[in-house]
């Protein structure tokens, strides 16, 4: 067998890696974007507790993220019940639960960046824009949003990085199924399980590493290009 032959199940966990780090960063991303903002323009009572809320996930050991979620979402669990009696949607043992995970373990990676850079823009912006009568939502749309996408596609892709890396709340939630929950980390976790599958475990650690120097490389220059655009703008 050639090194660089990929056979059909790591084809599958790979694809599978994309379709649900995708899906994950789809989702997750606008309630991010919206969290973000929250905590970086307003202060409100339990300010610090939605904070702390939000970055739980990043001290929790993954394996406890992933049992609340199966307590939560399983199908005997209150959200998970509701949701596969009323519409018919599953996550335990599904790759929806694989991309619902992956998104969770993502979010506070995703909410720190970005609002970071919500922080850097200038109020007084906003400001003088509903002084000239745009509302709150559309000076938001159209100023703290445009000069804020450097942070919001950082904190993509290190969500989207994330999300394919994902493992010990994927694996809690929603197991090892080949071709249907096997990711890439599951994948790699299978192979060295296997003997003599060093290496398919170095072939797809290759490969992971890869694909995530990939999305660094091609988020660097996409924020190198905002900037430079708004920087333009500006001048």
């Amino acid at each position: 067998m050639d090194f660089f032959d990929l056979q059909p199940a790591e084809w599958q966990a790979l694809i599978l890696t994309l379709k649900v780090a995708s899906v994950a960063l789809a989702f997750a991303l606008p309630i991010a974007i919206l969290v973000a903002y929250l905590l970086a323009r307003f202060r409100f009572p339990g300010h610090g507790v939605v904070n702390a809320l939000v970055h739980l996930p990043l001290v929790l050991p993954p394996v406890v993220t992933g049992y609340v979620l199966l307590l939560a979402f399983g199908k005997k669990g209150p959200i998970g019940s509701f949701l596969d009696n009323t519409f018919g949607v599953s996550f335990a043992f599904n790759w929806t639960g694989a991309a619902l995970a992956a998104g969770v373990m993502a979010f506070p990676l995703m909410v720190r960046p970005i609002r970071l850079s919500f922080e850097a823009v200038d109020p007084k912006l906003e400001d003088a824009a509903k002084s000239l009568g745009a509302r709150r939502f559309t000076a938001f749309l159209t100023i703290s949003l445009p000069l804020a996408l450097p942070g919001i596609l950082g904190g993509a892709i290190l969500g989207f990085a994330k999300a394919m890396g994902e493992f010990g709340a994927t694996i809690t939630f929603v197991s090892n199924i080949p071709g249907e929950t096997r990711t890439l980390a599951l994948a790699l976790y299978t192979a060295t399980q296997t003997p003599s599958g060093d290496i398919a475990a170095f072939r797809l650690t290759l490969i992971a590493a890869f694909v995530a120097f990939a999305a660094l490389i091609a988020s660097e220059l996409l924020a190198r290009r905002l900037r430079n655009r708004i920087g333009g703008a500006d001048a």
